[in-house]
């Protein structure tokens, strides 16, 4: 029987190891009964692993070392199949921080993408929790599906994937003021904030992530005219890496920087008006109806992935989680 992967401990069957080859070459791998690593260096094999400690060094038949460490979650992330674009871990990060995501949490999430922040959301609500996830593209919601099925081993009973409109399906999968966060990463997230209003308890959160200023601009307009939310509060997140090595201490040449907006608003009490509000009329808007139209996938930025790309994606999706499903049935092929 396969089983589920560790997140620490010595290496056992099933687990996935990230191999630091000869020039920094980077293999990974599911540990599988009788399996062996291939490269032109030699052959690894996967019993050379097993029992090993996390962090441990080990030698292949061409004499060449290997440093064995688990892939941690920002590490599968970066390099898992893709059918959309994913929140980086620095996003990721803030999200949960922002959003104030705890154990046992009730959190609705759309669109879910590849599956990169549903398998932080995951980690974050614990065993104790529920994410329903909303997805309108089913090759997106394949990837998604394997890809978390990868990393955990398993479809956690935590996670509920729905595949369509979350506008459409939310009332039906959760009851109304039953949800704790809601995390909206689309490119019109306003269409969906009436809904997601009728869905959040008192004080829940709402955060969307969007790409562009202009993006940004309409959801916080929106949010301010339902009269059901705090004032908006936007922010972005840019990370910048450090050389260091002796004396030698300085910015690295590269960042990375702009990857998106994240804005946050929570829920009122049914009849609440706070106090700021009663100080002044709210805003006419300054955009208009015909303004939507300039905020399309390519007007902003948004590279529509091909069909048959897509496929691609989610056979390499597919295939990695029956690689874990099948991790103990004595495979002989590693995964690279």
């Amino acid at each position: 029987m396969s089983e589920t992967p560790h997140l620490s401990g010595p290496f056992r069957i099933g687990d996935r190891v990230q191999l630091t080859g000869p020039k920094g070459r980077l293999h990974t791998i599911t540990l599988r009964e009788g399996g062996e690593l291939h490269t032109h260096h030699g052959v690894l094999r996967h019993e050379a692993l097993v029992g090993q400690p996390d962090g441990s060094v080990v030698v292949n038949s061409g004499g060449h070392e290997y440093l064995a460490l688990r892939p941690l979650l920002r590490d599968f992330v970066m390099s898992m199949p893709r059918g959309a674009a994913i929140v980086y871990p620095k996003d990721a990060a803030q999200i949960l921080a922002q959003a104030d995501v705890f154990s046992g949490a009730v959190v609705v999430e759309a669109g879910v993408g590849s599956g990169a922040l549903a398998l932080w959301l995951l980690r974050a609500i614990g065993p104790s929790g529920r994410l329903v996830s909303f997805e309108r593209r089913e090759e997106f919601a394949d990837v998604a599906r394997a890809n978390v099925e990868t990393f955990l081993g398993t479809a956690p009973a935590t996670w509920q994937l729905v595949v369509g409109d979350l506008v459409e399906e939310l009332p039906g999968a959760v009851p109304p003021a039953s949800v704790d966060r809601v995390v909206l990463d689309m490119l019109a997230p306003w269409e969906c904030i009436d809904a997601v209003g009728d869905a959040l308890t008192p004080g829940g959160v709402v955060l969307c992530y969007v790409a562009t200023a202009t993006q940004l601009s309409r959801v916080a307009e929106y949010i301010r005219g339902t009269g059901l939310f705090t004032e908006p509060e936007a922010s972005e997140t840019m990370v910048r890496g450090w050389h260091v090595e002796g004396l030698a201490v300085r910015p690295d040449h590269r960042m990375v920087a702009h990857t998106g907006f994240l804005i946050t608003a929570r829920r009122l009490a049914p009849g609440a008006v706070p106090p700021d509000v009663r100080k002044r009329a709210l805003k006419k808007p300054s955009y208009a109806d015909e303004d939507v139209e300039i905020w399309t996938p390519g007007a902003v930025g948004d590279r529509e992935i091909t069909d048959k790309n897509l496929r691609k994606r989610v056979r390499e999706a597919q295939r990695a989680a029956e690689g874990v499903r099948g991790a103990g049935h004595g495979a002989p092929e590693s995964t690279v």
